[in-house]
């Protein structure tokens, strides 16, 4: 299945283990992940000299690609709200996922338009995304 990843980058990387976390589960799983690359330490770096023209036309050819989204949502961020939006309108399915305690905006955790779920752990995080597939594959 191919699954856009959705994460904070300019927002914030305190939770980038948790992102490698789902982004490695995925890929050992066999699905096709095009934003890998953004659970990575090195994200920063590696994007800091692409302009946003072409972000945004690489990021959404590549929503329009995806089968699902899995967003990790614990730090705020336009981008990943934008691709949140953007694969609801578009007829994806999403999973937003954010750590206990992390404030979340109610659009996010009043929508009915995608899933919520929260996590403690890595682990939990992992788990909740087995859950969304295995519940979008039937």
């Amino acid at each position: 299945m191919n699954i856009y990843f959705s994460c904070s980058i300019t927002g914030g990387r305190n939770d980038q283990p948790v992102y490698a976390a789902i982004v490695d589960w995925l890929l050992a799983q066999g699905h096709e992940v095009p934003t890998a690359h953004l659970a990575r330490p090195q994200v920063m770096a590696a994007e800091a000299t692409v302009e946003p023209s072409t972000v945004y036309e690489r990021d959404i050819a590549w929503l329009d690609a995806a089968e699902a989204v899995v967003a990790e949502v614990s730090t705020p961020s336009h981008g990943v709200g934008y691709e949140i939006a953007y694969a609801i309108m578009t007829g994806k399915q999403v999973l937003c996922l954010a750590r206990e305690g992390a404030k979340v905006s109610k659009m996010i955790t009043g929508n009915p338009g995608l899933r919520f779920a929260r996590y403690a752990h890595e682990r939990e995080a992992v788990e909740e995304t087995q859950k969304f597939l295995r519940e979008e594959q039937r």
